[in-house]
């Protein structure tokens, strides 16, 4: 009888821990009751009511990536390509996202791939390998209104890869190495060019420094040849100044000594010999030249006597 009862005690006690749930951080769980909604546990200690309740689904409210398999579309210019995309999105609601649709990750799949289909083929091809921002909006926007109703909320999604046909992968690449090219001559050219200009740019600023130097180089002999024709005319000027000193201290020593005017008439003979010896053109004789020769007559037979 105590077996029995210690069974039973135990058994209870499973019973009772099994009902106790604790549900973890970013989690949600749906609880029925007897087959029917009932409520939707968040984070915290729940116990439920054994064989009446139970957990209908454990959701995951963290944000989720899918990552899809490439899909086939059709551009407007009749391009088949291969694009594949990646949906972010997230579990607002647990109860629309149980009870909403049966198979959300197949229903967001297919949503996908008929509404890349509708945007691409209203594209051409080239329209469509630039406008990757432009896809990504409008698919975001269409599918979290149509996932709305199932309690999903699409964050954004991304075009991971769009693969053209191979042939017309060559031809891109051959576009593209021929675009490379072109860029590539006028970067030459534009850099030689560049040269072109530095280089005429560096021989006009050597002109015009070696004109410059020598301008200042014509100025530097001119102020020279100036001076040295000052110095020139300075000693010429002292040289005259020194003969004439010398001039006059000769009369003013004759005139000390008590000479008479014959003896200055006779200086002054001399000085008239002298300036007939000289290079110039013109000599202008005094008036009383008579009186001159009449002097120098006597002085003749003085020196005669003697």
């Amino acid at each position: 009888m105590v077996f029995i009862l210690l069974i039973i005690v135990i058994a209870a006690v499973a019973a009772a821990a099994s009902c106790i749930r604790i549900v973890p951080q970013a989690r949600a769980y749906v609880v029925e009751f007897l087959g029917a909604y009932k409520t939707t546990w968040q984070t915290g200690l729940y116990f439920k009511i054994p064989f009446f309740e139970r957990i209908a689904r454990n959701v995951n409210l963290k944000e989720q990536v899918i990552d899809f398999p490439p899909q086939p579309v059709i551009t407007k210019d009749n391009v088949t390509m291969q694009i594949d995309t990646v949906v972010f999105f997230q579990i607002t609601d647990p109860k629309l996202y149980c009870y909403g649709v049966e198979n959300p990750i197949m229903a967001i799949e297919n949503l996908t791939s008929t509404t890349l289909r509708n945007i691409i083929g209203e594209m051409e091809l080239d329209e469509t390998l630039t406008s990757r921002e432009r896809i990504n909006t409008q698919m975001g926007l269409s599918l979290d209104v149509a996932t709305d109703p199932w309690g999903i909320k699409v964050n954004r999604v991304e075009l991971k890869n769009i693969m053209p046909p191979s042939a017309i992968q060559e031809s891109m690449e051959k576009q593209m190495k021929a675009e490379r090219e072109r860029r590539e001559a006028i970067l030459i050219a534009e850099g030689e060019k560049k040269s072109t200009i530095l280089v005429a740019e560096g021989k006009k600023e050597s002109a015009i420094l070696e004109a410059e130097a020598q301008k200042q180089a014509a100025i530097l002999h001119a102020e020279a040849e100036k001076e040295r024709k000052i110095k020139e005319a300075e000693g010429q000027a002292e040289a005259i100044r020194q003969v004439q000193q010398a001039n006059a201290e000769g009369i003013r020593m004759l005139k000390e000594a008590g000479a008479d005017d014959s003896v200055l008439t006779l200086k002054s003979l001399d000085a008239l010999s002298k300036l007939s010896e000289g290079s110039a053109t013109k000599i202008i004789i005094p008036s009383d030249i008579q009186g001159l020769a009449g002097l120098a007559t006597s002085f003749k037979e003085i020196m005669k006597d003697k």
